[in-house]
């Protein structure tokens, strides 16, 4: 159940949390592939809605009405592919200077906290919205970026408001047989995400306290779970691949399609990584309270240097007094208590990180330490 629980809540994060889908898709904006795709398509319908044809003809017949030498006109009627080359070029550079802009990163950001039902659109199939699931193809809509376009666009080139490609437009980035059943898995996943990780919390520590050995059992589900993340990691890997054989190869394509996928994928390979050190972490946890060799030298050595700190602190004249007794006394409990802590800060951390799960882990090493030595500086204290 664990990687499932992973999944479910990637999935229900993206859909119910603005800010989250917003942080999601919001890179995107920035990044060079995705931005040239835009470019290219982009200008390719601009260019394509002007008359290069008319053009020319209007300049011939112009010269002719001047009594222009015959060659002169018959070579201008001949340059509609080197306008139409002028043109493309003007009309890209102009577009590449609005889609790298901050101004459109900006406008791509509004855009999305707007159409946040993107998200939904992708696993119901539902149309309308910057990301889209049409049958089997996932596609990106640039209707909206295009329009933002306009503003900036006419009266800079040769195009008119109404020659300005609607909103119909979109980029097939995703092609696969298989999306509709992807969909309604994640439909499935959305809905039971809440449940999902406390079920695997609380049949886990079922699992631990029914062993024979408490400590074998915490050590069993930290491998378990660990393994399962790593199963997952090649899973993503594996569907990543997949996702760019079905992408038509172009270059820019699949730059683009590289970009998408590792880009909305992120928070979930994220969460893997969290949940994959926390199961390390565990492992090691129950490995140190063992009887081996290894944790066996661990502890004493721990234990030595809590000792001598505290020994060095009573020399101070620092008195710990009756915290430092109650501490020597209840030395287990104020440790199972202090670890439970760091758990559940974890547990309630909204979205961890494998930075998060650093840091508590250092705060509980800290405080443990902390206690501990004042526990041996009341206890040298009492000698």
């Amino acid at each position: 159940m664990a990687p499932i629980s992973v999944v479910a809540t990637w999935v229900n994060s993206e859909v119910t949390d603005i800010d989250r889908y917003e942080q999601t898709v919001s890179p995107l904006a920035r990044d060079p592939a995705v931005q040239d795709v835009i470019i290219e398509r982009a200008t390719d319908g601009l260019v394509h809605k002007i008359d290069v044809r008319k053009i020319t003809d209007a300049l011939a017949d112009t010269l002719a009405d001047r009594d222009a030498p015959r060659g002169l006109v018959d070579a201008a009627r001949s340059l509609d592919e080197e306008l139409k080359g002028g043109l493309r070029a003007g009309v890209r550079y102009t577009v590449a200077k609005v889609v790298t802009s901050d101004a459109f990163a900006k406008a791509w950001d509004n855009i999305h906290r707007g159409a946040h039902s993107a998200a939904t659109n992708v696993l119901t199939g539902e149309e309308g919205g910057v990301l889209e699931a049409k049958g089997d193809t996932i596609a990106l809509n640039v209707g909206a970026v295009i329009e933002e376009l306009q503003k900036q666009l006419i009266g800079v080139t040769l195009v008119g408001a109404g020659d300005i490609p609607g909103a119909d437009k979109s980029i097939v980035l995703v092609h696969n047989d298989h999306l509709s059943e992807a969909r309604d898995a994640a439909r499935w996943l959305s809905v039971v995400a809440p449940w999902l990780p406390w079920a695997v919390v609380v049949l886990a520590g079922l699992g631990i306290w029914v062993a024979p050995s408490h400590r074998v059992a915490l050590m069993a589900a930290g491998i378990g779970i660990g393994a399962m993340m790593g199963v997952l990691l090649i899973a993503l890997a594996v569907i990543r691949q997949i996702c760019l054989d079905a992408v038509p190869p172009a270059a820019q394509s699949q730059d683009a399609a590289a970009a998408l996928y590792d880009t909305l994928v992120r928070f979930l390979r994220q969460s893997i990584l969290t949940v994959l050190l926390t199961a390390l972490l565990t492992v090691i946890t129950g490995y140190l309270y063992g009887h081996g060799r290894g944790a066996v030298a661990m502890r004493t050595a721990a234990a030595r240097g809590t000792r001598t700190a505290g020994h060095a602190l009573a020399r101070t004249g620092v008195k710990p007094g009756a915290v430092g007794q109650w501490l020597r006394i209840h030395r287990p409990l104020t440790t199972v208590v202090v670890m439970a802590v760091g758990v559940l800060v974890l547990v309630l951390w909204h979205y961890p990180t494998p930075a998060s799960v650093a840091l508590v882990l250092l705060v509980v090493v800290v405080v443990l330490a902390t206690l501990d030595v004042l526990a041996a500086a009341d206890a040298a204290e009492q000698r």
